[in-house]
């Protein structure tokens, strides 16, 4: 009688266990499900919203500037040049500052 006692309730609680774990695995399939919803509207946002600032800009120019006057070439050519420099220096302060930061925390 002991045994059959003691099975019983071993089954009853693994029961309520089983039943507590289903019903939380349903609630989170419920909340993924609710997120991705959310997830593809925002991703339909951002679509429509590229599109729009794709359509604002224009068509980009990518003809072959073969026989093209040299010169507005070698004025864009300057520019990039210029403002890869900049962030060149930008980024070799950066590197300084860390490794400033990093010789003082290890002293």
């Amino acid at each position: 009688m002991l045994w059959f006692s003691v099975w019983t309730l071993l089954v009853l609680a693994t029961l309520a266990g089983a039943f507590l774990l289903g019903r939380r695995l349903w609630r989170s399939a419920l909340a993924l499900g609710r997120e991705l919803s959310r997830a593809a509207d925002v991703a339909s946002q951002l679509a429509d919203r590229v599109d729009e600032l794709q359509a604002a800009r224009g068509p980009v120019d990518t003809g072959p500037t073969l026989f093209a006057d040299p010169e507005p070439l070698r004025a864009r050519l300057a520019e990039l040049r210029t403002a890869a420099a900049g962030r060149r220096a930008e980024r070799e302060d950066r590197r300084t500052a860390t490794r400033l930061r990093w010789a003082a925390y290890w002293r």
